[in-house]
């Protein structure tokens, strides 16, 4: 029997831009299936105004010198000095941030700092911008001039407590984000999801999270949106900043210890194993894996009709589910006749009639004996 890898079955949605190939890559390489729906785009960094006007600023010789530089990322760090020379400007900013204390968020924007042929003074073990804060705020920045390099989306409490400090800030927002050039994706994956046919979403920044959820806003289907990623569907932030517009709106995230691209596909994959129900049902060894069944080890798919009466029937295992209970869970609704289509469907895929009984006038129940189908 072919071994069957461990996300098999289970289809995941990515809203990422910048890094979508490389997370979607660990992803179909465990076995998943991917649907693309970019929630931003980047604006190319020679043609942002903003990140250009925040580079002269920083540059004015009519203003006091800048004192410290936090340079947050390093592909970010290596894009500001890449845009500054299409603008004449790498010399001089190189010069400028030579004369100023830098400190770097973690171990890349270290590398791109040395790489430039300048020197760190303060780097967190932890790699997190809080530590980083933390260090100013101890060392006094009252009165001083603090360019914080930004990595796609804004930083409001990092500024925010660095004012109310005393420091001025100028925020150069490297890779600046926006809506995409093309919302048909994202609507597609946004239907999808509340059809069932997507089992979980990573998210690596929160204006991806933003977008998706102003989308959804726009076209009126926000609260079955909320609803879904708040029950079924699990949806894992690359740290605490991304997951901020999700945890405002009561839907649980689950996050990595390390913010990076693999831990998060790491971690994505370890929760939905261990969310998926398992247990013996006729004799059989039958394990839910999202869009399909795993049925004595050999994966069997599942369209999202059936599967979402699998899904209801697996939530009581060995318990009758009524009818209208299935009606009510099917992604178009219907009438009984097309829960019985459903349950014909379910049997025909899982390729044992047996595993789903009839009950008659009750409804249907897996083939489980109650007490011994609780997951496993």
């Amino acid at each position: 029997m072919t071994e069957v890898r461990p996300l098999a079955g289970f289809s995941i949605g990515v809203t990422a831009a910048r890094r979508a190939d490389e997370l979607g890559a660990l992803l179909v390489r465990k076995g998943a299936s991917v649907r693309y729906g970019p929630a931003i785009r980047i604006v190319p960094l020679a043609d942002d105004t903003e990140l250009r006007a925040a580079t002269e600023t920083l540059l004015d010789h009519s203003a006091s010198a800048v004192d410290i530089v936090v340079a947050t990322t390093g592909i970010g760090f290596r894009g500001w000095f890449e845009a500054a020379e299409g603008w004449g400007l790498g010399d001089e900013l190189l010069a400028t941030l030579g004369r100023t204390r830098l400190l770097t968020r973690g171990p890349k924007a270290k590398g791109a700092v040395r790489a430039a042929g300048l020197s760190e003074v303060y780097s967190p073990e932890s790699e997190s911008n809080a530590e980083l804060l933390r260090h100013l705020l101890d060392s006094g920045v009252g009165g001083m001039r603090i360019a914080v390099q930004l990595h796609g989306e804004p930083l409001p409490h990092f500024v925010h407590t660095l004012r109310s400090a005393g420091a001025e800030v100028i925020e150069v927002p490297v890779y600046r984000w926006v809506g995409p050039a093309d919302p048909g994706p994202l609507d597609r994956l946004i239907d999808a999801v509340l059809d069932g046919c997507v089992d979980a979403l990573p998210f690596t920044s929160a204006p991806a999270v933003a977008s998706m959820l102003a989308m959804a806003r726009r076209t009126g289907r926000d609260a079955a949106l909320v609803d879904a990623l708040g029950s079924r569907v699990v949806v894992a932030c690359v740290g605490p900043i991304t997951a901020g517009p999700l945890a405002a709106l009561g839907i649980p995230t689950v996050q990595p210890r390390r913010s990076r691209i693999g831990a998060l596909a790491r971690t994505l994959g370890e929760e939905l194993v261990a969310r998926s129900p398992s247990m013996c049902a006729a004799g059989r060894d039958v394990r839910l894996r999202g869009q399909a069944a795993l049925v004595d080890g050999e994966l069997r798919e599942v369209a999202p009709a059936p599967m979402a009466v699998l899904r209801a029937l697996a939530a009581r295992p060995g318990r009758v589910v009524s009818r209208k209970e299935l009606r009510d869970v099917l992604p178009s609704g219907g009438e009984d006749h097309a829960v019985e289509t459903a349950i014909g469907r379910l049997r025909t895929a899982l390729g044992e009639a047996g595993l789903v009984q009839t009950v008659v006038k009750r409804g249907y129940r897996l083939a489980v004996t109650v007490g011994d189908g609780e997951r496993r």
